[in-house]
Protein backbone atom coordinates (compact mmCIF):
# COMPACT_ATOMS: atom_id res chain seq x y z
CA UNK A 1 0.00 0.00 0.00
CA UNK A 2 1.46 3.18 -0.91
CA UNK A 3 1.15 6.35 1.32
CA UNK A 4 0.47 9.77 -0.23
CA UNK A 5 2.37 12.65 1.21
CA UNK A 6 0.81 15.75 0.48
CA UNK A 7 3.61 18.15 -1.47
CA UNK A 8 4.44 21.33 0.98
CA UNK A 9 3.35 24.13 -1.21
CA UNK A 10 5.90 27.45 -1.10
CA UNK A 11 5.50 30.07 1.63
CA UNK A 12 3.50 32.84 0.68
CA UNK A 13 4.97 36.03 0.43
CA UNK A 14 4.39 39.05 3.30
CA UNK A 15 3.57 41.50 0.35
CA UNK A 16 3.15 45.10 1.96
CA UNK A 17 4.11 44.23 5.41
CA UNK A 18 6.97 45.26 7.72
CA UNK A 19 9.06 42.83 8.63
CA UNK A 20 10.33 43.05 12.12
CA UNK A 21 13.95 41.54 12.43
CA UNK A 22 17.84 40.92 10.63
CA UNK A 23 17.60 41.75 6.90
CA UNK A 24 19.68 38.65 6.35
CA UNK A 25 17.64 36.22 8.51
CA UNK A 26 14.65 37.67 7.22
CA UNK A 27 15.60 37.46 3.60
CA UNK A 28 16.68 34.01 3.85
CA UNK A 29 13.03 32.96 5.57
CA UNK A 30 11.35 34.21 2.46
CA UNK A 31 10.95 31.68 -0.66
CA UNK A 32 13.53 31.81 -3.48
CA UNK A 33 13.58 33.70 -6.84
CA UNK A 34 10.21 35.40 -5.87
CA UNK A 35 10.87 39.03 -5.94
CA UNK A 36 11.38 41.28 -8.68
CA UNK A 37 13.66 44.20 -7.89
CA UNK A 38 15.59 45.04 -4.64
CA UNK A 39 16.63 48.30 -3.60
CA UNK A 40 18.82 48.64 -1.04
CA UNK A 41 20.17 51.67 0.68
CA UNK A 42 22.29 50.00 3.49
CA UNK A 43 24.39 51.37 6.59
CA UNK A 44 27.13 53.48 5.12
CA UNK A 45 29.82 53.07 7.96
CA UNK A 46 30.39 56.94 7.82
CA UNK A 47 33.19 56.44 10.62
CA UNK A 48 32.83 59.75 11.92
CA UNK A 49 34.59 60.99 14.23
CA UNK A 50 33.08 62.95 17.10
CA UNK A 51 30.51 65.61 16.86
CA UNK A 52 29.67 67.64 13.94
CA UNK A 53 28.81 71.65 14.21
CA UNK A 54 27.60 74.31 12.46
CA UNK A 55 29.29 77.77 12.32
CA UNK A 56 26.87 78.86 14.89
CA UNK A 57 27.76 75.90 17.00
CA UNK A 58 24.43 74.51 16.67
CA UNK A 59 25.07 70.54 16.54
CA UNK A 60 24.51 69.25 13.05
CA UNK A 61 22.27 65.70 13.21
CA UNK A 62 24.20 63.57 11.36
CA UNK A 63 24.75 59.58 10.95
CA UNK A 64 26.19 58.32 14.18
CA UNK A 65 23.36 56.02 15.05
CA UNK A 66 24.55 52.18 16.71
CA UNK A 67 23.33 50.45 13.33
CA UNK A 68 25.90 52.44 11.09
CA UNK A 69 29.33 51.77 12.98
CA UNK A 70 30.99 48.46 12.64
CA UNK A 71 34.87 47.50 14.30
CA UNK A 72 36.33 46.76 11.08
CA UNK A 73 35.90 46.83 7.46
CA UNK A 74 36.74 43.20 7.40
CA UNK A 75 33.05 43.21 9.56
CA UNK A 76 31.34 45.38 7.25
CA UNK A 77 32.94 43.31 4.20
CA UNK A 78 31.14 40.70 5.80
CA UNK A 79 28.06 42.25 6.57
CA UNK A 80 27.97 43.24 2.44
CA UNK A 81 29.08 39.79 1.53
CA UNK A 82 26.25 37.59 3.46
CA UNK A 83 23.08 40.32 3.07
CA UNK A 84 24.21 40.42 -0.89
CA UNK A 85 24.11 36.81 -0.92
CA UNK A 86 20.77 36.46 0.85
CA UNK A 87 19.37 38.98 -1.94
CA UNK A 88 20.45 36.81 -4.77
CA UNK A 89 18.93 34.07 -3.60
CA UNK A 90 15.37 35.84 -3.53
CA UNK A 91 15.97 37.88 -6.63
CA UNK A 92 13.94 36.25 -9.75
CA UNK A 93 16.30 35.21 -12.83
CA UNK A 94 15.28 38.24 -14.41
CA UNK A 95 15.44 40.52 -11.32
CA UNK A 96 17.24 43.44 -10.72
CA UNK A 97 19.31 45.10 -7.88
CA UNK A 98 19.61 49.22 -6.67
CA UNK A 99 22.29 49.31 -3.93
CA UNK A 100 22.88 53.33 -2.68
CA UNK A 101 25.79 54.72 -1.15
CA UNK A 102 28.73 56.88 -0.80
CA UNK A 103 32.15 57.04 -0.99
CA UNK A 104 32.21 55.10 2.18
CA UNK A 105 30.94 51.99 1.15
CA UNK A 106 29.85 51.52 -2.59
CA UNK A 107 33.22 50.88 -4.23
CA UNK A 108 33.07 48.17 -1.30
CA UNK A 109 29.52 46.98 -2.48
CA UNK A 110 30.39 47.09 -6.09
CA UNK A 111 33.15 44.66 -6.01
CA UNK A 112 31.60 42.38 -3.79
CA UNK A 113 28.03 42.54 -6.04
CA UNK A 114 30.61 41.27 -8.71
CA UNK A 115 32.47 38.73 -6.62
CA UNK A 116 29.09 37.31 -5.89
CA UNK A 117 27.46 37.11 -9.90
CA UNK A 118 25.39 40.09 -10.51
CA UNK A 119 26.04 42.12 -13.57
CA UNK A 120 26.20 45.08 -13.06
CA UNK A 121 24.16 47.41 -15.57
CA UNK A 122 24.96 51.20 -14.32
CA UNK A 123 26.41 53.75 -12.09
CA UNK A 124 23.90 56.29 -11.42
CA UNK A 125 25.24 59.12 -9.77
CA UNK A 126 22.48 61.25 -8.17
CA UNK A 127 23.57 64.86 -7.79
CA UNK A 128 22.16 66.82 -5.24
CA UNK A 129 20.81 70.32 -5.97
CA UNK A 130 20.60 70.82 -2.17
CA UNK A 131 23.18 69.49 -0.54
CA UNK A 132 24.42 69.76 3.26
CA UNK A 133 27.21 72.23 3.50
CA UNK A 134 31.15 70.95 4.45
CA UNK A 135 30.97 71.95 8.41
CA UNK A 136 34.66 71.40 8.91
CA UNK A 137 35.90 72.97 5.61
CA UNK A 138 38.94 70.26 5.21
CA UNK A 139 37.34 68.91 2.33
CA UNK A 140 34.72 68.99 -0.72
CA UNK A 141 31.04 69.34 -0.10
CA UNK A 142 29.42 66.24 -0.70
CA UNK A 143 26.87 66.41 -2.81
CA UNK A 144 26.08 63.69 -4.46
CA UNK A 145 25.54 59.64 -3.56
CA UNK A 146 25.92 57.17 -5.58
CA UNK A 147 23.65 54.05 -7.12
CA UNK A 148 24.90 50.61 -8.36
CA UNK A 149 22.22 49.05 -10.54
CA UNK A 150 22.48 45.43 -11.38
CA UNK A 151 20.58 42.61 -13.31
CA UNK A 152 21.10 38.95 -10.98
CA UNK A 153 23.39 37.57 -13.83
CA UNK A 154 24.85 38.49 -17.53
CA UNK A 155 21.83 38.10 -19.91
CA UNK A 156 18.98 38.57 -17.03
CA UNK A 157 16.38 40.17 -19.44
CA UNK A 158 15.82 42.56 -16.57
CA UNK A 159 12.59 45.51 -16.87
CA UNK A 160 14.26 48.67 -18.42
CA UNK A 161 11.33 51.38 -19.69
CA UNK A 162 13.32 53.29 -21.53
CA UNK A 163 10.81 55.37 -23.00
CA UNK A 164 8.87 55.80 -19.51
CA UNK A 165 12.26 57.56 -18.32
CA UNK A 166 12.62 59.20 -21.80
CA UNK A 167 9.24 60.72 -21.11
CA UNK A 168 9.65 61.91 -17.65
CA UNK A 169 12.89 63.89 -18.95
CA UNK A 170 10.96 65.42 -21.82
CA UNK A 171 11.30 63.58 -24.24
CA UNK A 172 15.48 63.22 -24.57
CA UNK A 173 16.99 60.30 -23.40
CA UNK A 174 17.64 59.66 -19.33
CA UNK A 175 21.22 60.26 -18.66
CA UNK A 176 23.05 58.09 -15.47
CA UNK A 177 23.73 61.69 -13.33
CA UNK A 178 20.31 62.50 -11.51
CA UNK A 179 19.69 66.05 -9.94
CA UNK A 180 17.41 65.77 -7.70
CA UNK A 181 16.99 67.88 -4.08
CA UNK A 182 17.87 65.89 -0.55
CA UNK A 183 14.43 65.42 1.35
CA UNK A 184 13.40 68.82 3.07
CA UNK A 185 10.55 70.92 4.39
CA UNK A 186 7.25 68.70 4.21
CA UNK A 187 8.81 65.70 2.89
CA UNK A 188 11.19 65.06 5.83
CA UNK A 189 9.34 62.85 8.52
CA UNK A 190 9.97 64.12 12.33
CA UNK A 191 9.40 61.91 15.30
CA UNK A 192 7.50 63.08 18.06
CA UNK A 193 10.18 65.31 19.59
CA UNK A 194 10.58 67.39 16.51
CA UNK A 195 13.60 65.79 15.31
CA UNK A 196 14.75 64.18 12.20
CA UNK A 197 12.90 60.30 12.14
CA UNK A 198 15.64 59.36 10.25
CA UNK A 199 19.16 60.84 9.61
CA UNK A 200 19.40 59.24 5.77
CA UNK A 201 16.05 59.72 4.63
CA UNK A 202 15.87 59.50 0.40
CA UNK A 203 13.58 61.50 -1.15
CA UNK A 204 10.51 60.08 -2.86
CA UNK A 205 11.52 61.59 -6.36
CA UNK A 206 14.75 59.21 -6.53
CA UNK A 207 12.55 56.19 -6.03
CA UNK A 208 10.06 57.36 -8.42
CA UNK A 209 12.56 57.31 -10.82
CA UNK A 210 13.98 54.06 -10.00
CA UNK A 211 10.75 52.12 -9.90
CA UNK A 212 9.27 53.70 -12.71
CA UNK A 213 12.29 52.97 -15.12
CA UNK A 214 12.81 49.49 -13.37
CA UNK A 215 9.53 48.03 -12.79
CA UNK A 216 6.28 47.33 -13.75
CA UNK A 217 2.94 47.57 -11.98
CA UNK A 218 2.35 44.15 -9.47
CA UNK A 219 6.06 43.54 -9.31
CA UNK A 220 7.19 43.03 -5.72
CA UNK A 221 9.69 45.33 -4.69
CA UNK A 222 12.10 44.71 -1.41
CA UNK A 223 13.61 47.20 0.99
CA UNK A 224 16.19 45.33 3.45
CA UNK A 225 16.80 48.67 5.05
CA UNK A 226 13.63 50.16 5.31
CA UNK A 227 13.96 52.53 7.17
CA UNK A 228 11.09 55.38 7.52
CA UNK A 229 9.86 53.68 4.20
CA UNK A 230 10.46 55.38 1.25
CA UNK A 231 10.16 52.89 -1.00
CA UNK A 232 6.90 51.29 0.22
CA UNK A 233 5.22 54.49 0.18
CA UNK A 234 6.32 55.23 -3.77
CA UNK A 235 5.63 51.45 -4.29
CA UNK A 236 2.19 51.67 -3.03
CA UNK A 237 1.44 54.75 -5.33
CA UNK A 238 2.77 53.11 -8.34
CA UNK A 239 0.83 49.71 -8.17
CA UNK A 240 3.87 47.71 -6.99
CA UNK A 241 3.58 45.28 -4.09
CA UNK A 242 6.64 45.72 -1.45
CA UNK A 243 8.16 44.34 1.22
CA UNK A 244 10.08 46.16 3.39
CA UNK A 245 12.55 44.56 6.46
CA UNK A 246 13.40 46.61 8.98
CA UNK A 247 14.72 45.40 12.49
CA UNK A 248 14.44 49.22 14.98
CA UNK A 249 11.10 49.83 16.05
CA UNK A 250 10.71 53.35 15.50
CA UNK A 251 11.15 53.55 11.88
CA UNK A 252 8.70 50.89 11.85
CA UNK A 253 6.24 52.92 13.15
CA UNK A 254 7.02 56.06 11.66
CA UNK A 255 6.73 53.90 8.08
CA UNK A 256 3.98 51.95 8.77
CA UNK A 257 1.75 55.33 9.49
CA UNK A 258 3.64 56.76 6.33
CA UNK A 259 2.27 53.90 4.14
CA UNK A 260 -1.48 53.86 5.88
CA UNK A 261 -1.91 57.64 4.57
CA UNK A 262 -0.56 56.83 0.87
CA UNK A 263 -3.08 56.59 -1.74
CA UNK A 264 -2.47 54.27 -4.42
CA UNK A 265 -2.40 56.02 -8.24
CA UNK A 266 -5.98 54.74 -10.90
CA UNK A 267 -4.93 52.06 -13.22
CA UNK A 268 -4.76 54.91 -16.17
CA UNK A 269 -2.55 56.72 -14.12
CA UNK A 270 -0.49 53.68 -14.09
CA UNK A 271 0.36 53.05 -17.32
CA UNK A 272 3.49 54.29 -18.52
CA UNK A 273 5.28 54.82 -22.49
CA UNK A 274 6.41 51.88 -24.00
CA UNK A 275 8.85 51.27 -26.93
CA UNK A 276 7.47 50.43 -30.23
CA UNK A 277 9.62 47.33 -30.32
CA UNK A 278 7.67 46.19 -26.98
CA UNK A 279 4.57 46.22 -28.61
CA UNK A 280 2.86 43.10 -29.58
CA UNK A 281 3.74 42.62 -33.78
CA UNK A 282 0.87 43.20 -36.28
CA UNK A 283 1.67 41.59 -40.04
CA UNK A 284 -0.11 44.04 -42.49
CA UNK A 285 -1.28 40.79 -43.82
CA UNK A 286 -3.59 40.85 -40.71
CA UNK A 287 -5.43 43.81 -42.22
CA UNK A 288 -6.04 42.20 -45.41
CA UNK A 289 -7.46 38.76 -43.71
CA UNK A 290 -9.64 40.90 -41.24
CA UNK A 291 -10.71 42.73 -44.69
CA UNK A 292 -9.72 46.45 -42.98
CA UNK A 293 -8.24 46.66 -46.50
CA UNK A 294 -9.44 44.52 -49.39
CA UNK A 295 -7.03 42.92 -52.29
CA UNK A 296 -7.03 45.35 -55.41
CA UNK A 297 -7.63 48.39 -53.12
CA UNK A 298 -5.20 51.29 -53.74
CA UNK A 299 -2.72 52.98 -50.88
CA UNK A 300 -1.42 56.45 -51.38
CA UNK A 301 2.03 57.54 -50.44
CA UNK A 302 1.19 60.31 -47.09
CA UNK A 303 3.26 62.65 -49.71
CA UNK A 304 0.48 61.81 -52.21
CA UNK A 305 3.37 61.11 -54.66
CA UNK A 306 3.27 57.21 -55.30
CA UNK A 307 -0.27 54.88 -54.91
CA UNK A 308 0.24 50.48 -54.66
CA UNK A 309 -2.21 47.72 -54.83
CA UNK A 310 -3.16 45.70 -52.01
CA UNK A 311 -2.75 42.23 -52.59
CA UNK A 312 -4.31 39.04 -51.30
CA UNK A 313 -1.23 37.89 -49.77
CA UNK A 314 -0.52 40.92 -48.17
CA UNK A 315 2.30 42.41 -50.45
CA UNK A 316 1.61 45.26 -52.64
CA UNK A 317 2.97 46.16 -56.17
CA UNK A 318 2.81 49.45 -57.35
CA UNK A 319 4.95 50.66 -60.91
CA UNK A 320 6.12 47.22 -61.46
CA UNK A 321 7.31 47.04 -57.71
CA UNK A 322 6.05 44.07 -55.67
CA UNK A 323 7.21 43.29 -52.28
CA UNK A 324 6.35 44.45 -48.48
CA UNK A 325 4.58 47.63 -47.59
CA UNK A 326 8.01 48.56 -46.29
CA UNK A 327 9.92 47.28 -49.65
CA UNK A 328 7.32 49.14 -51.94
CA UNK A 329 7.93 52.21 -50.18
CA UNK A 330 11.33 51.89 -50.08
CA UNK A 331 11.85 51.33 -53.64
CA UNK A 332 9.56 53.99 -54.96
CA UNK A 333 11.45 56.71 -52.99
CA UNK A 334 14.51 55.50 -54.41
CA UNK A 335 15.18 54.99 -50.28
CA UNK A 336 17.36 52.22 -48.54
CA UNK A 337 14.75 51.45 -46.23
CA UNK A 338 11.13 53.10 -45.33
CA UNK A 339 8.76 53.04 -42.65
CA UNK A 340 5.45 51.32 -44.56
CA UNK A 341 3.13 51.98 -41.93
CA UNK A 342 3.80 55.68 -41.05
CA UNK A 343 4.24 55.77 -45.33
CA UNK A 344 1.04 54.91 -46.37
CA UNK A 345 -2.29 55.85 -45.93
CA UNK A 346 -5.94 54.91 -47.42
CA UNK A 347 -8.74 57.23 -48.63
CA UNK A 348 -11.91 56.45 -46.97
CA UNK A 349 -15.18 58.77 -47.29
CA UNK A 350 -13.03 61.43 -48.86
CA UNK A 351 -10.20 61.23 -46.06
CA UNK A 352 -6.39 60.27 -45.92
CA UNK A 353 -6.55 57.77 -43.29
CA UNK A 354 -3.21 56.04 -42.39
CA UNK A 355 -2.97 52.13 -42.35
CA UNK A 356 -1.14 52.51 -39.13
CA UNK A 357 -4.84 53.17 -37.30
CA UNK A 358 -5.57 50.11 -38.36
CA UNK A 359 -2.74 48.49 -36.62
CA UNK A 360 -3.09 50.38 -33.38
CA UNK A 361 -6.96 48.96 -33.18
CA UNK A 362 -5.52 44.96 -33.67
CA UNK A 363 -3.15 46.16 -30.74
CA UNK A 364 -5.76 47.81 -28.55
CA UNK A 365 -7.57 44.27 -28.92
CA UNK A 366 -5.22 42.38 -28.00
CA UNK A 367 -4.51 44.40 -24.72
CA UNK A 368 -7.91 44.37 -23.56
CA UNK A 369 -8.10 40.37 -24.36
CA UNK A 370 -7.69 38.18 -20.84
CA UNK A 371 -4.43 36.45 -21.04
Amino acid sequence: MKTMTKAKSAPALPLNTILDGDCIEMMNSLPEESVDLIFADPPYNLQLRGDLHRPDNSKVDAVDDHWDQFDSFKAYDKFTREWLAAARRILKPNGAIWVIGSYHNIFRMGAELQNQGFWILNDVVWRKSNPMPNFRGKRFTNAHETMSWASKSEGGKYTFNYEALKALNEGIQMRSDWVLPICTGHERLKDDNGDKAHPTQKPESLLHRVLVGSTNPGDVVLDPFFGTGTTGAVAKMLGREFIGIEREEAYRKVATKRIASVRKFDRDALQVSTSKRAEPRVPFGQLVERGMLRPGENLYSMNGRYKAKVRADGTLIGDDVKGSIHQVGAALEGAPSCNGWTYWAIKRDGKTVPIDLFRQQIRAEMADRPN
